[in-house]
């Protein structure tokens, strides 16, 4: 699932998917660094927006639904300059129609480093 997507570009690799939770962490390299050395904001958003949505697929009926983002927000609290990120995901609302996940990544030294909320869409499956 991770071959050829933004998942292998920016080196994310899971931990840990369960019902409702999901762990993964993210390299603070060349690959996710902003142009003044620290990780990008963005890099981070992506993290969260993939732990959420591979949440979210975890928890619909696969055969008949897929799940897309709908909206995120993000606070970036404290810049990291190397190692790795760990980000942990928990659902808060579980819907027919949408979920709604927070996500919280913290640095190496479990500080907290950015806080997201994202909704994400359950769609049916074309058939």
């Amino acid at each position: 699932m991770r071959k050829n997507t933004l998942l292998e570009a920016l080196g994310i690799e899971f931990v840990e998917i369960s019902a409702g939770k999901v762990v993964a962490t993210m390299p603070v390299d060349e690959r996710t660094r902003q142009p003044f050395g620290v990780l990008h904001g963005g890099a981070s958003v992506a993290l969260a927006e993939t732990v959420a949505s591979i949440g979210a697929y975890e928890l619909v009926d696969k055969e008949k639904e897929i799940v897309v983002g709908l909206e995120i927000n993000a606070n970036h609290i404290r810049s990291v300059r190397d190692g790795k990120v760990t980000a942990t995901g928990t659902v808060l609302h579980r819907g027919r129609t949408t979920m709604v996940w927070d996500i919280k990544i913290a640095d190496e030294k479990e500080r907290l480093v950015s806080v997201s909320r994202c909704t994400i869409a359950i769609l049916q499956k074309e058939r």
